[in-house]
């Protein structure tokens, strides 16, 4: 408040002009209240009922801490804290500062009209009068700006609490948190649940300027291990999202009912450990179920190619593929030569060899696990 100190300390009103617009204060005040329901849309039911009356009883004591500082009995800093705080509750209450500043500025005119009026009836002189007028403008002004600090102020709070609250609830999602818990966390960050969530890996720098082309309901995390960053896109257009992220490093889990989205991120990390050129993992999925119990995998094909390690190794990687190419095709011999690129009699000639080394190939269950084994190609 230096400024009206300042000002303050070029005017001090005698003990009759103080008295007289002390006894003003509250008709003052219920004029200014009353304007402000007046001109001031937002304040209309705001000032109203029991809520009115604790406004009243603040402008009551804004005046007459403005009047304590113009009788140089004040030093000004009370009024600016309760300046501050008003504008903080203005953001708790759900109003702008653009509704505060007009109420201020309505207030002014209001508060001035009176306390003119009676410091004039008072007797005081016309010289002193544009003093006290500068006084009470440059009290308002800086009662605004505190006002404007404290509301920015708890904006700026709230961003930080609402950011934490969603970030907080990104990390439930991943670790696979109880529908409870994250209905609860979903309530606390105002986060309205989707149906649906897709997880998106991607580096940790291009999380954020990938988030700000997404919908904004989309949770983003860009401080996981290995500068790793993950997006929850909630009811995701795959083929959309996919086009959105066509220059970025990204791989595209499966959606999932968004309380199961921790199986989008832990299918999008599987998929990412197999390969740095996935991006779909929709593309995928054979190389991902193959790949689910690595050690699964690697025994079923010690197992179920047993057989081809009596030969030598070149003999058993041809055989390995032209097995490969037989099952894929399903013995549909001209497709299985042109597969691997030699003459229909070759392939004949190393089915027969494969059936001496696999008497039951004909069987459902050896025919499921031959499949399986060279789903995959080895190494």
């Amino acid at each position: 408040m230096s400024h009206a100190i300042r000002r303050a300390s070029e005017l001090a009103l005698d003990e009759k002009t103080v008295t007289a617009l002390r006894a003003a204060l509250k008709t003052t005040a219920d004029e200014v209240v009353q304007a402000i329901i007046d001109e001031v849309p937002p304040y209309a039911g705001a000032l109203s009922g029991s809520m009115g009356g604790t406004i009243r009883r603040a402008v009551r004591t804004a005046l007459g801490h403005y009047l304590d500082l113009a009788s140089g009995n004040a030093t000004g800093g009370d009024g600016g804290d309760a300046a501050y705080e008003l504008g903080r509750g203005e953001v708790r209450d759900g109003r702008s500062m653009d509704a505060l500043l007009s109420a201020y500025r309505v207030g002014a005119r209001v508060a001035w009209r009176c306390l003119a009026a009676g410091a004039v009836s008072a007797g005081l002189p016309a010289a002193e009068v544009a003093k006290f007028a500068e006084l009470t403008f440059a009290y308002i002004d800086e009662l605004s700006a505190a006002s404007a600090a404290g509301h920015a102020d708890e904006l700026a709070a709230r961003g930080r609490a609402h950011e934490r609250h969603l970030e907080h609830l990104a990390r439930e999602l991943l670790a696979g948190a109880s529908p409870d818990v994250l209905l609860a966390s979903a309530q606390r960050a105002g986060w309205q649940p989707p149906v649906t969530l897709t997880a998106v890996l991607l580096p940790a720098a291009q999380a954020r300027p990938a988030y700000r082309a997404l919908d904004p309901s989309t949770l983003v995390l860009d401080d996981l291990p290995d500068a790793t960053g993950v997006l929850l896109v909630p009811d995701a257009d795959r083929s959309h999202l996919l086009r959105q992220l066509t220059d970025r490093t990204a791989v595209v889990g499966p959606a999932r009912p968004w309380t199961r989205a921790s199986a989008s991120y832990a299918r999008a990390v599987r998929a990412r450990s197999l390969s740095s050129d996935i991006r779909d993992t929709e593309d995928h999925l054979p190389e991902l179920v193959l790949s689910a119990d690595v050690d699964a995998f690697a025994d079923l094909r010690v197992r179920a190619l047993a057989p081809l390690r009596t030969l030598p190794v070149a003999t058993a990687r041809r055989l390995e593929e032209t097995l490969r190419a037989w099952l894929l095709h399903q013995g549909r011999r001209d497709e299985v030569a042109a597969a691997l690129f030699v003459h229909p009699q070759t392939v004949r000639y190393r089915m027969s060899q494969l059936r001496e080394l696999f008497p039951d190939l004909a069987s459902p269950h050896r025919v499921l696990e031959l499949t399986l084994a060279v789903g995959l190609r080895a190494g």
